[in-house]
């Protein structure tokens, strides 16, 4: 699914009222506002679907596959996405019903 994808769903879902335009503001507001808050360190739950947080990785050593040579990965911050119990169960479910068909 693309970003256009979901603007025409969220489009569909509000119905007649509302343009395609004024829904893709909507959803890059919204991922904007997500981006933002995990770059200043905060973290986002949306009840029923999920918790949008960053995570420290700690600095490890790695080995260049071409070369063998053993290099060094500094510390970095990541981005991660954590369902809800809801928001699993129900893509369980439609796992579930797509692999009966």
């Amino acid at each position: 699914m693309t970003k256009a994808d979901l603007v025409d769903q969220v489009a569909e879902a509000i119905g007649p009222g509302v343009t395609k335009k004024d829904c893709a503001l909507v959803v890059d507001g919204f991922l904007n506002a997500v981006k933002q808050a995990l770059a200043d360190g905060n973290h986002i739950e949306i009840r029923g679907f999920g918790t949008f947080k960053v995570r420290k990785r700690k600095p490890r050593k790695a080995r260049n596959p071409r070369t063998g040579e053993s290099v060094h990965v500094p510390e970095r911050h990541v981005p991660v996405f954590k369902p809800s119990k809801h928001f699993r169960a129900d893509v369980a479910e439609s796992a579930a019903e797509r692999a009966e068909d």
